[in-house]
């Protein structure tokens, strides 16, 4: 089963010229959607390649709505190494910048700006009434897995997503050693 290792989400409007452009400058089979395996839905043309580790990869284009675009890797078996995903990483930001495309996130985040943050809606900031913590984690550590991110992911990425969760009516009510721990970990910026 293919899983995702890179997704690059982005939006704006591209004519059928500059989307024949992508197609070229990414080697894609035209008109040849993947049809099976996670997002396969949103598949507009791939190709599979493989790294110098011989691992089996798939580099995909495809639509979310009428202007959402999604540049993507997905990998069956090993997950490909760091080199392979930092170097689509740069070609997919590098793509999106040329074409005038809005970034909206990369997964995995690297960098502050490729991190997707919900802004809380404003009828559910003030407040609080029957806010409650009934969620599994009580410590940061804990914490890192339930907003999409690994231990290990940069640090600028997880005060962004810390930040978020800070924003929302329900921290009010989180426990106090996830309090306390976030609080610190952010003074260490």
């Amino acid at each position: 089963m293919l899983l995702p290792a890179l997704v690059a989400r982005s939006y704006g409007d591209l004519t059928s010229d500059q989307v024949r452009w992508l197609h070229d400058k990414l080697q894609l089979d035209e008109g040849t959607p993947r049809t099976e395996g996670y997002g396969a839905k949103m598949s507009i043309a791939h190709r599979t390649f493989t790294d110098t580790a011989s691992n089996h990869l798939v580099l995909e284009l495809g639509r979310s709505g009428d202007d959402g675009w999604l540049f993507s890797v997905y990998f069956e078996g090993e997950r490909p190494s760091t080199e392979t995903v930092e170097h689509h990483r740069r070609l997919f930001r590098d793509l999106i910048d040329q074409l005038g495309l809005t970034l909206l996130e990369i997964e995995p985040a690297a960098t502050a700006d490729e991190v997707f943050v919900v802004s809380p809606q404003p009828g559910n900031i003030e407040g609080g009434v029957g806010v409650s913590w009934d969620l599994p984690y009580k410590e940061l550590d804990q914490a890192w897995f339930h907003l999409g991110l690994r231990k290990d992911a940069p640090r600028e990425v997880k005060e962004v997503k810390l930040r978020e969760l800070m924003s929302f009516p329900i921290w009010s009510v989180a426990p106090e050693p996830l309090r306390s721990q976030a609080e610190e970990f952010l003074r260490e910026t």
